[in-house]
């Protein structure tokens, strides 16, 4: 997965119309996002401007597991 940022939110709309359902992805609320390698090619034949941070981390790619702490016990 390769974390990309769009210049502005109508590319970024743009975007989402074209993957879904051709890609997998993942957004963020910091205006990340993460696609395939294989869908750089395809946003850049689309026209859709964007820029590439570099490859995701694990930490990016992998959703948080744990809920809540669990209460202490007295």
């Amino acid at each position: 997965m390769i974390s990309i940022r769009f210049s502005d939110a109508a590319a970024k709309r743009r975007a989402f119309g074209y993957l879904a359902g051709r890609f997998s992805f993942k957004s963020s609320a910091t205006g990340e996002m993460l696609v395939p390698e294989s869908a750089l090619p395809a946003l850049a034949v689309e026209g859709i401007p964007f820029i590439v941070e570099g490859p995701a981390t694990y930490e990016q790619i992998l959703t948080p597991f744990r809920g809540a702490p669990a209460p202490t016990v007295q």
